[in-house]
């Protein structure tokens, strides 16, 4: 149970609903208070589309291998992998947890989860709106379990990335990925495993499906890698579409245009009978991608209205990302397998300041070979987190050791 001193730096509720309503429930257009209360705890509990609850959800989480080029939004390709088999197929619906009492004495985390993330939304507006360079810088980091000489090891790979992406006439967009990038044991008992293995340079690890293929990594430090990620004018890709500066600022600003601006590309994406490969998930990882793109503070803001939308969707408050940041957490509809065992796929966001924190893959259950190296449910095993994302007028500088 959190404290009073916990409490207090919780957002008022209702003032946060005040500001951060959508657009299609401004009281201004309403004249039934009663009709205004309803609508209002609608919005922030309850589902917003019935059809979605009647089908299966699939997505393509962020691969541990693609995380380092940000391959969710980045318009340069850099591989494709097996997309992870969802675990259950079962409808997609609001799940509850700990937290508010819903009517009837039911405990229902939705409301209060949800109401950060509409906090969220609105400190997202006041962001600066315009400047040279898009820039931010993630921390990388992912687990996989390798074997060699009869041996089980848990190893880490973890690197920096700058992407700088130019929205003026002349300018360009420059990755740096791999900075201090590092492959090395992830605790004492694993090095101690890799030891007795021979302390094998290059080591195999599992990717994909559990039946999957195999890549090769070297252990120890690698050398950073530097890429042009602009096509032109095009520089980020939003769904099925490569798309320039000028076509991002003309998204829709409201909550209800940018949801079906999405729809209309998951239809583009999947096609019109592409439903049961999940809408939900696919439209919460286009709007998480779009809160890290340079957009109008209002559409970003109405990301996150639309992430608080979306069906199946469970909003947690005060998770703590990898570096130790408390947000929202945002979980994407149904568990995946992967060589590691079942996964879920979360976003954490700062809701003080409407800032994307982390995307991150946990093992909700571990396989036989994870578990064995000490790989428990609740175990971050990929995460990208940001600790920068912001306007420059400077482009970035490339380390002379970088290759590519």
């Amino acid at each position: 149970m959190k404290n009073a001193q916990d409490r207090s730096k919780r957002p008022d509720i209702m003032q946060v609903l005040a500001d951060a309503r959508p657009d299609e429930l401004d009281p201004a257009r309403l004249t039934d208070p009663a009709r205004q209360r309803r609508d209002l705890v609608r919005i922030v509990a309850g589902p917003v589309d019935g059809r979605v609850a009647r089908q299966s959800l699939r997505f393509r989480p962020v691969g541990a291998v693609a995380l380092a080029a940000v391959a969710a939004s980045v318009v340069v390709s850099v591989g494709t992998f097996d997309r992870p088999e969802p675990v259950d197929g079962s409808a997609a619906r609001p799940r509850i947890s700990a937290g508010a009492q819903a009517p009837g004495g039911a405990t229902d985390m939705r409301v209060d989860g949800r109401v950060e993330l509409l906090s969220a939304a609105k400190k997202a507006e006041a962001s600066p709106a315009e400047g040279t360079y898009w820039q931010t810088t993630t921390h990388a980091q992912y687990v996989d379990v390798a074997e060699a000489n009869g041996r089980l090891f848990a190893v880490r790979t973890s690197s920096t990335e700058n992407w700088s992406v130019g929205v003026r006439p002349g300018t360009k967009s420059l990755m740096v990925s791999g900075l201090d990038s590092e492959t090395e044991p992830r605790t004492p008992a694993d090095k101690a495993a890799w030891q007795a293995a021979g302390s094998p340079r290059t080591v195999q690890l599992e990717v994909g499906k559990p039946t999957g293929s195999h890549v090769l990594f070297k252990m120890g430090t690698g050398r950073p890698t530097v890429l042009r990620t602009n096509i032109g004018g095009e520089i980020y890709a939003v769904g099925p579409d490569n798309v320039s500066y000028k076509d991002l600022q003309a998204l829709p600003s409201t909550s209800a245009g940018l949801r079906r601006h999405l729809e209309e590309l998951y239809v583009q994406d999947n096609g019109a009978d592409g439903g049961a490969s999940g809408r939900s998930a696919w439209m919460l990882r286009q709007a998480g991608n779009l809160v890290t793109m340079p957009v109008k503070p209002s559409v970003r803001a109405a990301a996150y209205r639309v992430m608080a939308g979306l069906l199946g969707v469970r909003v947690v408050g005060h998770v703590t990302d990898p570096l130790g940041r408390e947000g929202v957490g945002v979980e994407f509809p149904g568990t995946y397998r992967t060589a590691l065992g079942t996964t879920q796929q979360r976003l954490v966001i700062d809701a003080s300041t409407g800032d994307m924190l982390s995307d991150e893959i946990l093992l909700v259950d571990p396989s036989a070979k994870a578990e064995a190296t000490g790989l428990k449910a609740g175990t971050v095993v990929t995460y990208q987190a940001t600790s920068r994302m912001g306007w420059s007028e400077h482009q970035i500088t490339v380390p002379k050791n970088a290759h590519g």
